[in-house]
């Protein structure tokens, strides 16, 4: 249940269909004995969609999501094992088309195959579903069962957990896959706007992690400024608002550990 009520809430709260709805609300209240106030609701959808669309506001929401946990150091202790997060797989497209189609969180399944060399001895476990809440058309996780082997991976070696279908889910069963020993130290690999949810629910299910970020969108902290470029701060404002809400969401059910995660001395 709670799967489909987030698929369904998300669509209300993104900033995009919000200020969508209120030009268009406004605008209909225009032509009824409510126009003055159909007219404000116009200037607020048109004001946000402006503000969305032309300003720097999804990097600096994002920013700080991005930067919540450090980058492992080069020199830090090999891993016993390295959990990798789907959402880097369009499992509808790699259907039609054939093969693997990467979505922009592709770096997981590439972060994936780099520290699968790098680290030899590590066990490796995906988890990934599929997300879609109609029509889904197969898991990420047999698509790169697939994959792997044609980048140099042992198929023997990968640990797939293809019935995930969130980020709480993810997290339940690979614990119940990977069931590591205490002491154990595992990398969690995905997105750095991700990853403070992911390390909250992680924790939260019980199975210690450290934070392998990938796939950043920022780079130093942007002021906030004029940007001429609409469909790339939409997606990044879109970004922003799926993880903050997220973040607010699972601390409300209980699903995280905290409401903004933050990393622990020492790891």
């Amino acid at each position: 249940m709670f799967f489909i009520l987030s698929k369904i809430g998300e669509f209300f709260v993104t900033p995009l269909h919000v200020a969508l709805s209120l030009a268009a609300v406004g605008a209909a209240l225009s032509f009824t004995r409510f126009a003055a106030k159909g007219r404000v609701l116009a200037a607020l959808g048109v004001t946000a969609l402006l503000l969305l669309s032309f300003t720097t506001l999804g990097e600096l929401l994002l920013y700080p999501l991005e930067n919540r946990f450090p980058q492992v150091a080069d020199d830090a202790p090999a891993p016993d094992g390295i959990v990798v997060l789907g959402g880097a797989i369009d499992e509808n497209l790699s259907r039609l088309r054939g093969g693997a189609a990467l979505t922009e969180a592709g770096e997981r399944v590439v972060a994936m195959v780099e520290l699968a060399r790098r680290y030899p001895a590590a066990r490796l476990l995906f988890a990934g579903g599929s997300g879609r809440l109609f029509g889904a058309a197969g898991s990420e996780a047999e698509i790169v069962g697939r994959l792997l082997p044609q980048l140099g991976v042992e198929p023997g070696r990968v640990i797939l957990e293809d019935s995930s279908r969130n980020t709480w889910e993810n997290a339940v069963n690979a614990l119940a896959l990977a069931r590591p020993a205490p002491g154990e130290r595992w990398l969690l690999v995905t997105s750095a706007s991700h990853m403070p949810r992911s390390m909250g629910i992680f924790r939260r299910v019980g199975f210690p992690v450290v934070a392998y970020p990938v796939n950043y969108h920022t780079g130093l902290r942007p002021p906030f400024s004029v940007r001429m470029r609409a469909a790339d701060e939409l997606k990044l404002v879109d970004i922003a608002a799926h993880e903050w809400v997220g973040l607010l969401a699972y601390r409300l059910t209980g699903k995280t550990d905290a409401l903004f995660p933050e990393p622990e001395p020492g790891r």
